[in-house]
């Protein structure tokens, strides 16, 4: 599965994206992100705040207990707002 980082994630990841292979007992976006904590100390570093942290699963919006059962990608991005 490919993991895109924007904004000030991938600033703090050093990458804009990686393709992982988690286990097969992740199967929430959130259980995604308790593992990507555990990879690095720059994924803990840029989950520090997850509650502000939004996600898209192959590219729509979605919620942490949402599934990423075959998801092929799936984004994690600050807040966005307009004017």
């Amino acid at each position: 599965m490919k993991v895109l980082y924007f904004a000030w994630l991938r600033q703090e990841i050093g990458a804009a994206e990686e393709t992982v292979s988690p286990p097969v007992d992740v199967a929430t976006a959130s259980e995604l992100i308790d593992w990507l904590i555990a990879q690095s100390p720059q994924h803990a570093a840029a989950f520090a705040k997850r509650e502000t942290v939004r996600i898209a699963i192959d590219q729509a919006f979605a919620e942490p207990t949402d599934s990423i059962a075959g998801a092929a990608e799936v984004a994690f991005f600050p807040p966005v707002t307009g004017g």
